[in-house]
Order: C-alpha cells, then structure tokens, then sequence
C-alpha cells in the first residue's frame, strides 16, 4: 500500500505541474509531441483524435515532460514555424515555463484549505504545549502558553520557522525570547541526551501547541499562509546549506519520500494529504530556482532572451541543460544513498 500511495501522491503531483506547461503550450498554439508522467521506458501511451500530441506513462513514477516542438537543437521541418516555442512571444514563453509551478501552489492551496475546513485551522503560531517535568525546557522556567517569538535572536514566531531553527540548532543550548502574558521573556535551555529506540537523541522537553480555528475564511487564511510560511522556509533552507549550516543529510530523496509516505498513510488520510501539499510546494519551489535543468534555468534563458532581443544559441542552451540534468542525477543519487543508510540505521 505504501508503494500504491506513493505513486499516487508523485502521480498527482507531476501531473498537475506538467498539465501547467501543457495547457499554455496548446494555448499558445505550440506544438506539443508528448505529454509524460513518470521516466524512463514507456510502459503505456495513447493519443487522441486531431491531436497530434502523444499521452505517456512511463515506468520511473518521478519527474515527468512535455516535450514541445522548438525545444530541440535540430529544426523540426515538420513542425510550422508559428507552432514552436521560439517563436512565440515572451509573454507566452514565460507564462508556458512558470504554469507548472504555480499550478505545484494551486494545488497546496486548494489541500491546506479543504485540509483546513476539515480539521479546524492552524494559526501556525509557535506556542509552547507540554512541558516535561524532570527535563530541561520545565527546569528553564518555559511555560504552557508561552509564545515563541525568537531563537537564538533569529525571529521564529511560526511553527514552521522554529521548527527549522530547532533543527538547524538540533544538541545545542537555545535561548528563546517568549511572550508570557504581553511581557516578553528570555529562557536558555540546553538539551538532555536521552537514548531512544536504542539511539542517542537531544531533548529540551517541550512540544508545540498551535491555536487552531474553524470555518470558511480561517480556513482561507490558513491556506495562504501556511503556503507563504512553508515556502519562506524552504528559502531559509537553501540558505543554510549553502552556508553549510545544514548538509545533504538533512534532505530527503525517493527512498526517504518513500519512507515518510508511508508513515503518513498510517496516520490516516489527512496526514496524507497535508504531505502531498508539503511536497506540492517543495516541487513548485525546487523548479523556480534559476539552476539548469529545472522550470527556473529555463525561465531564465526566456528573460535573457528578452534582455538581449536575441535567441540564445539552443545548442548551448541544451547543452548546460544537459550537465545540469546530469548533475541534479548525481546529487539525486547522493542523496538516496543517505535515505538508505538512515534506514538501515
């Protein structure tokens, strides 16, 4: 089931984003050769009447393409000029490159929402729950109903946020600076070693315990913001390892996707689908960054091109594409060598 829930979760995902790309292309009156989910051999494709686009699925269930005329390095005679995609203006060059990605938000939006009105919707505020007796956060003087606002002077008054500070400061003694009833406080905390599961962890002693509000509008509201808060993360997150301050182990490949799915599933069907928004995002926001290889690295070439009023040469385009691709496999396989190795753990 596990394996099933994850083909879906991907599937649905790809499909979305690449539906974005799809739906400008044939918009824009670009002539589309292939839709695909999944990589790899083809295992299944259709077409449809009067459509010269060919529909697959194919064997590997990550990543997906729409493969469009005007792309390629060679000139398709076939293909009519007005029908490419370097000819086309840059209003419909960019918006065909960017609809994946902000069809990857969309679809976040519209599951934090229903997610939401469900469940009741989280203030995604950092406030203290539980404090532990016998442990240090209860020996620090940390209360229930303490509001985090700072860690270690960085601001982290969302649960998103702390939740990476406290992964980013994972062993070390924290200082939080707290809102106790209007007056702010400062608590330093320095963890207690404990071993779990036969593993030796950190423990401060404390869990988080949003606010949570009901109905259409709170719902709404949780639905952009959580987004926003989510993505704000995830650039602080590049920003961390960039500097160093985080490594490739902390970051998740298929193995680990894999894993986290089923852990999900388990939880029951919303746990499920708050991971699928969560992934939804990260997909939109991995592909907006301008690298070679993804939505971003083209998006680029498109304004470039627009600057210059000239196209770039596409067999050099393809070219650092291609090592791009290559690279994004190589740190794809580094990654997943690092998920197995935790499982075996």
């Amino acid at each position: 089931m596990t394996l099933i829930y994850f083909i879906l979760v991907l599937g649905i995902i790809i499909l979305i984003h690449e539906f974005g790309h799809y739906f400008f292309a044939k918009r824009s009156g670009i002539y589309v050769y292939e839709f695909s989910i999944g990589m790899g051999p083809r295992i299944f494709k259709w077409t449809r009447k009067n459509d010269e686009t060919e529909y697959s699925i194919r064997l590997i269930p990550i990543g997906g393409f729409v493969q469009m005329a005007g792309e390629e390095i060679e000139d398709d005679p076939n293909v009519p000029k007005n029908k490419k995609f370097s000819t086309k203006i840059f209003g419909q060059k960019f918006m065909t490159v960017i609809a994946g990605i902000m069809n990857n938000f969309i679809l976040a939006i519209v599951l934090l929402f229903f997610l939401a009105l469900f469940n009741g919707a989280p203030q995604n505020k950092a406030l203290v729950g539980e404090v532990s007796k016998d442990m240090p956060a209860y020996a620090a003087g940390l209360q229930e109903g303490d509001r985090i606002l700072k860690i270690n002077d960085k601001k982290a008054d969302s649960y998103d946020i702390f939740a990476l500070e406290l992964q980013v400061n994972s062993g070390k003694t924290i200082t939080l600076e707290v809102d106790r009833n209007g007056v702010t406080e400062t608590v330093t905390i320095t963890p207690k070693k404990v071993v779990e599961d036969d593993n030796e962890v950190y423990r401060y002693g404390f869990a988080l315990n949003d606010e949570v509000k009901t109905g259409f509008f709170a719902s709404l509201k949780y639905a952009f913001t959580k987004t926003l808060s989510l993505l704000y993360q995830m650039v602080l997150t590049i920003f961390y390892l960039v500097t160093g301050t985080l490594g490739l182990k902390s970051f998740s490949g298929p193995v680990g996707i894999y894993n986290i799915v089923g852990q999900a599933a388990s939880t029951g069907f919303w746990s499920l689908v708050s991971l699928t928004a969560l992934l939804s995002i990260n997909v939109g926001f991995i592909n907006l960054l301008p690298l070679p290889a993804f939505d971003g690295g083209r998006l680029l070439f498109v304004i470039i091109e627009k600057l210059s009023g000239k196209r770039v040469d596409p067999k050099l385009e393809n070219t650092i594409h291609s090592i791009g691709f290559f690279l994004l496999m190589a740190l794809m396989l580094l990654i997943t060598y690092n998920d197995i190795v935790r499982l075996i753990k």
